[in-house]
């Protein structure tokens, strides 16, 4: 079974597709084994996933990475919050003001419907335009900058405020994250 794919338990049907759909917080690359434990008790799981090249000493073999690492989607109601944290791999229910915060059902949709297409995507961080940003990866690791543009190719800014002059690189979306 594809793990791009959201399981249904037997039996769920237009209850089940009102209850919210929550994030799960996972313990560090359990994200596959929350997503088997949640349909092994019964409640509607989805792992949105990427494919990416691993590379050992003697081979390479494309894996299905998270696409958000340390995260799983799970469909329940409150009565189901107890057997969702009793998961082996689960550290909590992120949530808000002591609750578990819902997610939007069409922010869920969105990425359904594009790990299920053709189109190449990749993970990147949630940075708005003008953020200064340091860049964590590639030849321009632990440059400080302004994001000035956002997409597959992030336009960053390197400036020398004293003489107001700046220089613009296009750098990896992924490589960048808030300073």
């Amino acid at each position: 079974m594809p793990d791009n794919q959201t399981t249904s338990v037997p039996g769920s049907g237009a209850a089940a597709d009102a209850a919210p759909w929550f994030a799960i917080h996972t313990r560090s690359r359990h994200e596959k084994t929350v997503h088997g434990e949640l349909v092994r008790h019964g409640v509607e799981s989805f792992l949105p996933t990427v494919p990416k090249w691993s590379r050992w000493k003697d081979r390479r073999r494309r894996i299905e990475w998270p696409l958000f690492p340390g995260y799983c989607f799970a469909r329940f109601e409150s009565p189901a919050l107890l057997s969702v944290l009793k998961c082996s791999g689960v550290v909590a229910v992120v949530s808000a003001q002591g609750h578990p915060a819902p997610i939007a059902a069409r922010e869920i949709e969105g990425i359904r419907k594009l790990v299920s297409s053709d189109l190449q995507y990749d993970p990147c961080p949630l940075i708005s335009e003008g953020t200064v940003v340091e860049v964590v990866a590639g030849p321009l690791r632990g440059v400080i900058g302004r994001l000035l543009r956002k997409g597959a190719h992030a336009r960053l800014v390197l400036s020398v405020d004293l003489i107001g002059q700046a220089v613009s690189v296009e750098v990896d979306a992924s490589d960048v994250r808030p300073y």
